[in-house]
């Protein structure tokens, strides 16, 4: 892009100058390269976009993975818990109705 702008400044120095050799066309050429360039810059800054959502997309779908995992794990020993309170109580163990007091085994 700079070689471009560097090509331009010398072409409108030239048509400034009032060269005889100056071709107008010389100008609308590289004009064409200017907005070649600009569409592969914009291309490449869009691919690198995408790049970067499908990584946050990945990061994301990971987090909520371990999330999951998490959660599962905390909900299963929250169920052993209660399945082992509920074995306690079951047993004899725990809150005894008649003395009114919980039975510490």
């Amino acid at each position: 892009m700079e070689a471009l702008l560097s090509q331009f400044t010398f072409l409108s120095d030239q048509a400034l100058q009032g060269n005889k050799n100056f071709d107008p066309s010389a100008i609308e050429d590289l004009m064409k390269l200017f907005e070649i360039e600009s569409y592969k810059a914009w291309a490449a800054l869009e691919l690198e976009e995408e790049k970067q959502v499908k990584r946050a997309e990945i990061t994301m779908q990971q987090a909520e993975d371990y999330f999951d995992s998490v959660m599962e794990t905390a909900v299963d020993k929250f169920r052993q818990s209660q399945l082992s309170e509920g074995r306690k109580n079951r047993d004899g163990g725990g809150y005894d109705e008649q003395s009114g007091s919980a039975d510490v085994s």
